[in-house]
C-alpha cells in the first residue's frame, strides 16, 4: 500500500495516465458530468471532500500549465476565487457554459464533495521537464 500521496486507486492511476495537454476537470458535486471523460467521484457528503483539499491533493501530483474556471465564480464564490487566484495567477475566466462544453473534452473529471456554486477548475497538463 502506498504510504503517501493519493491514496485512491481510481483517481492515482487515472492521473499516472495523463499526458501532456490533457484536461482535468476538478468540479463541486453540482457540475454537470458529461459522457465521455474517465470520472473519479470523491464525493462523500455535501462539502467532503472540500474542492480545495482535492485540488491541493491533485496540485501535489500535477504538474498544471494552464487553468480555466467560470467567469461567474467571481460574484458567486469569492472564496473559490481566492483560492483559484492564489493557486493560478494566469487564470483564465469563460462563460459556466462554456466551461461545460470544455469539460466534455477532458481526459479525467473529478469530482468532489464541495456544495458552494461554481468551485469548478479545468486544468491542463503540463510536462516535469
Amino acid at each position: 500500500m502506498k504510504k503517501a500521496g493519493i491514496l485512491n486507486r481510481h483517481l492515482s492511476g487515472a492521473l499516472a495516465e495523463l499526458g501532456h495537454g490533457h484536461g482535468v476537470l476538478v468540479c463541486d458535486a453540482g457540475m454537470p458530468i458529461p459522457d465521455g471523460p474517465r470520472v473519479v467521484d470523491l464525493a462523500f457528503r455535501a462539502g467532503v471532500p472540500s474542492f480545495a483539499e482535492v485540488l491541493d491533493g491533485l496540485l501535489a501530483e500535477l504538474v498544471v500549465e494552464g487553468a480555466t474556471a467560470a467567469e461567474e465564480v467571481r460574484t458567486a464564490n469569492p472564496a473559490a476565487t481566492a483560492l483559484l487566484e492564489s493557486r493560478f495567477p494566469g487564470l483564465a475566466y469563460v462563460p459556466h457554459e462554456r466551461l461545460k462544453e470544455l469539460s466534455s473534452g477532458a481526459r479525467l473529471i473529478v469530482r468532489t464533495g464541495e456544495a458552494r456554486p461554481y468551485a469548478n477548475v479545468l486544468l491542463r497538463c503540463g510536462v516535469f521537464f
